[in-house]
């Protein structure tokens, strides 16, 4: 489901009670129906939720760590997922029949995700055979959609996590001579280039004007990375990193590998979202640290480590628009419509597509 559909679909309009209730309300509520359904319910929470929501998470974690468990966590009935679309369609992938997932809004899609349809992935596939014959594995970073999965699973890839993209490009090279990264060009390309691929030998695919970018000898090519982005992570630019190295030198600057190529360059570290946290919770007291990631997280981050200098690599990030789709209000519409046996915002991913995804996911969580 696109953002645009998402945003016209039944779904998206929030009943005007829950908007009228203050915050202790809605908290108070959240809690009371939390104790009610006790573990029937499972709360999974991304790192880059509001606060106000976090509070009520039962784990937090990135995408994949969180389906997995809600999978593993038998006792559930209702997995209410606080993060956006793609990853809630993940967690019904990765559950059983008697589980059942919501998102408590629906128009918290992701735009790197709806950068890659299936439609723009098929035409991609059949000119890029024609070009290169069967020559490609495809590989799809986990921000993506079913469908997508589904189109990597029935063509033998497997999806990648910012943790470990290394190890699956690596194995896709081993499978054939060159891959297809989807949707995000920039860790594609940071994964391929920190294992030795030139960036001469990769070239950029446009799904808008189903065209190869690239200028040379397509013989050379060995990455065919999708022309897609994190709407976040784009906006570190270089001028951000020069500005820190001038006002704080003695400042370490750790970025996600979803930043543009020259961003990850100049930075001191780069890696994944728990990768991050990691490196910063070991650090010692007094470090100095600009990060570049989503703005709830980073927040959270100087919350939790006083001892530390911590700032946002860019002062004026925003945080994820999507991702701040789910708030308190929306969070205990879907409580409480779970309650009643209403059951609103379901998230339900058609069996064919699910079975050919779990192959792209499964082939990936194989190696982990």
């Amino acid at each position: 489901m696109s953002m645009l559909e998402q945003l016209q679909g039944k779904h998206a309009r929030l009943p005007e009670k829950y908007k009228n209730m203050s915050a202790k309300e809605l908290e108070e509520r959240a809690a009371e129906i939390k104790q009610t359904l006790g573990k029937r319910l499972f709360v999974p929470g991304h790192h880059y939720q509001k606060d106000e929501v976090i509070q009520f998470a039962d784990t937090t974690g990135d995408s994949l760590k969180l389906a997995q468990v809600a999978a593993d966590n038998k006792e559930a009935e209702f997995i209410v997922f606080c993060g956006v679309h793609f990853m809630a369609e993940t967690a019904d992938i990765l559950t059983d029949e008697k589980q059942k997932v919501y998102l408590p809004d629906m128009r918290a899609g992701c735009s790197m995700a709806d950068m890659a349809d299936i439609y723009q992935t098929d035409r991609a596939w059949e000119q890029l055979q024609l070009l290169f014959g069967d020559t490609i594995m495809p590989l799809t970073y986990v921000n993506s959609t079913a469908a997508i999965k589904a189109f990597v699973g029935i063509n033998g890839g497997a999806t990648v996590t910012s943790s470990n993209a290394e190890k699956m490009v690596s194995w896709a090279l081993e499978q054939k001579q060159r891959l297809l990264f989807l949707p995000d060009q920039h860790l594609g390309r940071n994964t391929a280039y920190n294992l030795g691929i030139p960036l001469e030998n990769m070239a950029v695919w446009n799904p808008i004007t189903d065209q190869l970018e690239y200028d040379g000898d397509i013989e050379k090519i060995q990455v065919i990375l999708w022309k897609g982005h994190c709407s976040v992570h784009e906006n570190f630019t270089v001028e951000n990193i020069r500005k820190v190295r001038s006002d704080y030198p003695d400042m370490k600057i750790i970025v996600h590998p979803e930043c543009r190529r020259e961003v990850v360059a100049l930075s001191d570290y780069a890696g994944s979202t728990n990768y991050i946290i990691d490196v910063i919770e070991k650090a010692a007291p007094n470090t100095a640290f600009a990060i570049g990631t989503e703005m709830n997280l980073v927040k959270r981050i100087i919350k939790d480590h006083p001892d530390k200098q911590i700032i946002s690599l860019n002062p004026h990030m925003c945080p994820c628009l999507t991702m701040n789709r789910i708030d308190l209000a929306h969070f205990v519409w879907c409580l409480e419509s779970l309650e009643t046996g209403f059951e609103e915002n379901r998230i339900i991913v058609e069996e064919s597509t699910a079975k050919q995804a779990k192959l792209a996911l499964e082939r990936m969580l194989a190696f982990s």
